[in-house]
C-alpha cells in the first residue's frame, strides 16, 4: 500500500483539529491517497477512571489495564472518541468509516507482559486485504485495540499501532501528531532528526519522556522502510522529519 498515509491522533487532539487538517485530508483523498487515522483517547480514559476512583498506573508510558480499565477503555474509544472524530470528518464532507479490531479480525494481538501490564498488547497480524478494500474510497478511523486469537480484547498504545501498521503495510508516510510543532531545540523546530541525534538529545534531556515514545516509533518506521515519518502538531505543516542519518 505504497500510497497509504497513516496519521496518529491523540485523544486530546480530537477536539482541537484545525481547518488545515480537514483541507489536507481532502487534498490527499483527491490525489488518490489512502488515509488511515489511528486515534487515542488517553485523557478521556484517565478522567473517567478518576471519576470512578479506579487506580491509574503507567509502566514505561503504557497504561496498566485491569478488567475494569479495559472495559472503560473500550467504552471511551469505541463509544466516545471514535464517534466524535467520525462526526467531525463527516461534517467536512469527507467519506469515512469507523474501524476496530473485531472487523473481520482486522487487528490480532498478543499480550506484552500480562503479569506486569494486564490486558495490554501489541499487534501481531493485520487483515491487509480487507483493510485495503475499505480504504480504497474511504478514510479509515481506527481504535487502538487488538484481539487475541481466543477473542480477548487488548489495549494497545496508539503510537505502537500506527507504527506497526505503517511498517507492515509499507506506508508512504507516518504522521505522529503531538501538541508541539516538532522536536524543539534552542527554541526552534528541527526540520530533520536522525537516530544518532535522537540519542544525544535524549541523553541531554532535550527530548523528554513524553516525546521519547513518538521519536522511537518514528525511527522504527523509517528503519522498517516507511518512506517518511514526521512528528508535528499539524498534518499541513512539515514538523520534524525522521531520517536515517545526518546529511552532510
Amino acid at each position: 500500500m505504497h500510497n497509504l498515509i497513516i496519521i496518529k491522533i491523540g485523544g486530546a487532539a480530537i477536539t482541537q483539529l484545525t481547518a488545515g487538517f480537514f483541507q489536507q485530508l481532502k487534498a490527499w483523498h483527491q490525489q488518490g491517497k489512502q488515509v488511515l487515522i489511528v486515534h487515542g483517547g488517553g485523557p478521556m480514559i484517565t478522567q473517567l477512571t478518576a471519576q470512578l476512583h479506579l487506580p491509574v498506573n503507567n509502566v514505561h508510558g503504557l497504561r496498566v489495564t485491569d478488567a475494569q480499565t479495559l472495559a472503560l477503555t473500550k467504552m471511551v474509544l469505541l463509544g466516545d472518541a471514535q464517534p466524535a472524530l467520525l462526526t467531525q470528518l463527516s461534517q467536512h464532507d469527507l467519506p469515512v468509516i469507523g474501524l476496530n479490531a473485531a472487523d473481520n479480525q482486522l487487528l490480532t494481538g498478543e499480550y506484552l507482559n500480562q503479569r506486569q501490564l494486564g490486558y495490554v498488547g501489541h499487534v501481531t497480524a493485520i487483515n491487509q486485504a480487507w483493510l485495503q478494500t475499505h480504504l480504497a474510497h474511504q478514510i479509515g478511523v481506527l481504535a487502538p485495540l487488538a484481539l487475541t486469537t481466543t477473542g480477548q480484547w487488548l489495549n494497545v498504545n496508539a503510537d505502537m499501532v500506527a507504527t506497526t501498521l505503517a511498517q507492515q503495510l509499507h506506508a508512504e508516510k507516518l504522521v505522529l501528531l503531538t501538541d508541539v510543532p516538532g522536536i524543539m531545540h534552542h527554541g526552534t523546530v528541527m526540520t530533520t532528526l536522525s537516530p544518532q541525534q535522537a540519542q544525544q538529545l535524549t541523553q541531554q534531556a532535550v527530548i523528554t519522556a513524553g516525546m521519547q515514545p513518538k521519536v522511537q516509533a518514528a525511527i522504527q518506521a523509517i528503519q522498517a522502510g516507511v518512506h517518511q515519518a514526521v512528528i508535528t502538531n499539524a498534518i499541513d505543516q512539515p514538523g520534524t522529519a525522521i531520517i536515517q542519518e545526518v546529511a552532510i
